[in-house]
This record gives C-alpha cells, sequence and structure tokens, in this order.
C-alpha cells in the first residue's frame, strides 16, 4: 500500500513539473550589468543564446533539447558609436547580430561563424535623412528596417541578405485612400505622423507576434503590424468606421490594401465610440463598442462576415470562458466584475483592444482595454525583469519575453473566450497557460537574473540563479 502511494505521488509530482522542467544548468559566474538574449534557427531547432556585458558578447549555441553544443566569444563593438543592438539574420546557419547608432545611420554587423570560429564584421552607413523608422523584421535569411518616406505614399524597405549585401526597396502606394484623425484627407506619411497620445506617439508601429499571447497593452494600439516571411501586414484602426489593410509582398515588393468595415453604431454616439482589430489566420477580428454596446465581429479581407457576436444589458455575454475581471487602477489587485454591462462601459472608456493565440486547433480571444500607463509595454518588462541598465533595444531578441507583460501601471480590464477555426464559441474552462505558470514560477522564484524568453516548440525561461550560480532552462507548456 506505502508503495502504491509512494508511485502515485512520484507520478503527480512529475506531472506537475513537468510544465516547468529544467532542460539545461550550467555553472557559470556571470558578473552584474550582463544580459543575455538568444536568436532562434526555426529550420535546425536551434538556439544561439548572446551573453553581452560592456566589454564582450558570447555565443552560446544550443541543440534543440537545449543542451550546449559549442561557444564563442569577441568583443562588444564600440558603445559609444553603437549604441543599439538592433536585430539579426541568419546566414548559412550562422547568426549575424546587427548594431547601431542612435540615429541608426551608423550600423555595425558581425557574423557568429562556428564552423570557422570566426567572427566576420562589416560596416554600412545609411541616411534617414527624409525617412522616419517605422519597425524591424529578422526573416527569410534577411534583416529588414521599415521606414515611411516623408511626405509622400511611400514605405521604404532597408534589406540586408544573408550574405551581408545591402539595399533598398520603395513600396509605393499612391492611390490608396488615408485620412487622418479618420476624417482629414493625408498621405501616408500623415498617418504615422498622427499623434495618437497618450497611448501611442507618431511614428510607431506596434509589431504582433501570434505565436505567443499578446498583451492587450500591445493589441490596443491603432497602427499594428504582423511579419510572416512572405509578407508585412499592417493594419490602421484610427478610423472608428473600419480597419485599412495594407499587405506588402516581400517577394515582389508591391502593396495592396483593403478596407474591412466595422459595425456601424447610430451616428449621434460616434464620438462616444471605441474600436480595434487584430489580423490573424487571414481573417480580421473587429470589437466595436459605445458605452452600452459590445460587437465582435469576424470578417474575411473581402469585407464578408464569417461570424458576429452582440452584448448589451440585456444581452450578457455568453461567449465567454473566463470571469470578467479588472486589474489595477485605483483599487489596485485583481478583482472580479459582476455584469457585462460594467464590462462594457469600462473597455469602452478605456483603449479598447483583442488579441488571438493558438491553443491547438482552437482560438483563444481576450476581449479587453487597458490604460495608458506611465511606461511603455517594454519597459514594464525590463522592470518586471530587473532588467533596468539593459543593453538599448536587447528586448528586441525575446519578443517573447515582451509579450510576457504585468500591466504594470496600468488599468486593465478583460474576460477571455474559446472559439474553432469557423469563429463558434466552443464552452468549456480554460487551463493555464505557459505565460501564466512563469509568473506563478516567479512569484515563487525571485532571486534570479539575467533572464530570457523564448519559444520554439515550448516556451523556455533562461535566467541566472543567484543563489547556486547556475544559469537555468526551464521549459514550460500551454
Amino acid at each position: 500500500m506505502l508503495k502504491k502511494l509512494l508511485l502515485t505521488y512520484l507520478f503527480l509530482n512529475s506531472l506537475a513539473s513537468f510544465s516547468q522542467e529544467i532542460v539545461s544548468s550550467t555553472i557559470v559566474d556571470l558578473k552584474k550589468n550582463r544580459d543575455v538574449f538568444q536568436t532562434i534557427n526555426d529550420d535546425k531547432k536551434e538556439v544561439t543564446l548572446f551573453v553581452s556585458d560592456k566589454v564582450k558578447v558570447k555565443a552560446i549555441r544550443l541543440n534543440e533539447k537545449m543542451q550546449i553544443i559549442d561557444s564563442i566569444s569577441t568583443e562588444r563593438p564600440n558603445t559609444k558609436m553603437y549604441s543599439n543592438m538592433i536585430g539579426n539574420n541568419i546566414s548559412n546557419d550562422n547568426t549575424r547580430l546587427f548594431w547601431a547608432s542612435n540615429d541608426y545611420e551608423d550600423i555595425f554587423t558581425q557574423l557568429y561563424d562556428f564552423n570557422s570560429r570566426k567572427i566576420i564584421t562589416q560596416q554600412y552607413t545609411l541616411l534617414f535623412k527624409n525617412e522616419k523608422i517605422l519597425q524591424k523584421f529578422s526573416g527569410n535569411e534577411n534583416f529588414y528596417i521599415l521606414s515611411v518616406i516623408k511626405k509622400s505614399n511611400n514605405f521604404k524597405l532597408h534589406i540586408f541578405d544573408k550574405d551581408g549585401n545591402h539595399k533598398e526597396q520603395i513600396i509605393n502606394l499612391d492611390g490608396f485612400r488615408f485620412f487622418r484623425y479618420g476624417y482629414t484627407r493625408t498621405d501616408l506619411y500623415g498617418v504615422f505622423e498622427e499623434n495618437l497620445l497618450p497611448f501611442e506617439i507618431p511614428f510607431t508601429l506596434q509589431n504582433i507576434n501570434v505565436k505567443n499571447p499578446t498583451s492587450l497593452t500591445d493589441a490596443a494600439k491603432k497602427r499594428k503590424c504582423y511579419f510572416d516571411n512572405k509578407q508585412i501586414v499592417i493594419t490602421l484602426d484610427a478610423n472608428i468606421d473600419y480597419t485599412q489593410v495594407i499587405r506588402i509582398d516581400l517577394d515582389r515588393f508591391i502593396a495592396t490594401e483593403r478596407m474591412v468595415k466595422k459595425h456601424s453604431i447610430g451616428v449621434n454616439e460616434r464620438y462616444f465610440l471605441n474600436s480595434n482589430s487584430f489580423f490573424f489566420d487571414n481573417k480580421l477580428y473587429q470589437v466595436k463598442t459605445s458605452s452600452e454596446l459590445f460587437y465582435f465581429t469576424i470578417k474575411d479581407l473581402d469585407d464578408n462576415i464569417i461570424k458576429e457576436y452582440f452584448a448589451n444589458a440585456a444581452n450578457p455575454i455568453d461567449f465567454k470562458n473566463s470571469e470578467i475581471y479588472q486589474e489595477g487602477g485605483a483599487f489596485g489587485g485583481k478583482r472580479t466584475l459582476d455584469n457585462s454591462s460594467q464590462f462594457i462601459r469600462k473597455i469602452n472608456n478605456l483603449n479598447t483592444a483583442i488579441s488571438c493565440y493558438h491553443i491547438g486547433e482552437s482560438t483563444l480571444i481576450t476581449f479587453g482595454g487597458v490604460s495608458a500607463g506611465q511606461q511603455s509595454g517594454g519597459q514594464a518588462v525590463m522592470n518586471q525583469f530587473g532588467l533596468i541598465g539593459a543593453i538599448a533595444g536587447a528586448v528586441f531578441f525575446s519578443p517573447t519575453m515582451e509579450s510576457f507583460n504585468s500591466y504594470s501601471n496600468k488599468k486593465v480590464v478583460k474576460v477571455e473566450g474559446l472559439f474553432d477555426n469557423e469563429g463558434n464559441h466552443i464552452k468549456g474552462d480554460l487551463q493555464p497557460l505557459a505565460f501564466d505558470k512563469i509568473r506563478t514560477f516567479f512569484d515563487d522564484n525571485n532571486d534570479v537574473s539575467s533572464q530570457t524568453l523564448f519559444k520554439t516548440d515550448s516556451y523556455y525561461l533562461g535566467y541566472y540563479d543567484n543563489k547556486t550560480k547556475e544559469y537555468i532552462i526551464r521549459k514550460f507548456v500551454d
């Protein structure tokens, strides 16, 4: 009997620990002010960890089991000249890092060649006199810098290929319809010049990685983009009546436009309306609210309705799988809201958002609103993980960590629902996500530093245990 109980205990314990099992640990003496970030080779399922301080950068190659297979070190580029780490690309299974000056006009690259045991460097001088940089992307063995050209309808892509060659590509959007503040005719540059403070500053474009749960802080932005190696999809939601979808083909470097209408709500209330969208699985998920009404619509890019849901005081939200709850704000902490009317009224007074995330064959959708905090999402994450003083731009290399957002200094109201691929609601209880388990882990383990978080087949959290002097990688699963 005792043996049976012991076996049962061990079995249950193994199930509990599997969601956060240690897959790698290495004794290492890390100094202070040292940062860790990673790049991922999706084809080989390999990860390269970069451990950097003000003097050196050490590249540690890990196989798909997160075991160390090789390492190589070099001097860090001149910190006064190249203050930002801005991106990477893959060249023959090796990683090239891109460092830049504050204005991005001076670029320095380091190719970590594990075969020759050499670090190959290159320097570039770019001119951004008539451009505003919007976003950066890594994929197709390329590194891209997307900018908008002043007083024009043109995007420009700066492209660095796997051989280190640089070229520029203009994407012309003449003939597209652009409006500032939703109503005044403008050009493409004027769309990004628009001041959407206190939540969005001019010339910002929020990059969304749909492989990770997207925080409402990111999803609430009116200017978002989605990169999938074949195309860049940009969605503009400043207009209350429609979502403008711009797709940039990365083979032909041409742009196409779609105008997807949002559900109509009484004209007399239009100045008190709120709306947003999320691009997912080549469909557009839209929300639109007044102080009393809530519409959730799924459309294709030809403006055809796939599914639509509605809620108000008389028709509560019956397509949810979680409680409606609020975090932060004047009350602090976390509390459950009583009814749908509270939810609708509160999110309409905040920055309304919707985000989508795959759980197996199903889609988890988060509906809600978030206030404009005193810090950006990236800063909140850096505070959460004790990364103040980190190398500028390092968060770029851990977009998964950036998605792991604590909503610090923000009021958040949200509810979650589970849907199939045709937009039908799926009833049932929600299981904890990997992000939930990671938050629980940090609640119980706070004497750690030099954290990084990334996703391949599962989520992997790397951190330095200050007590044991080990660098540990744990695996978390949804």
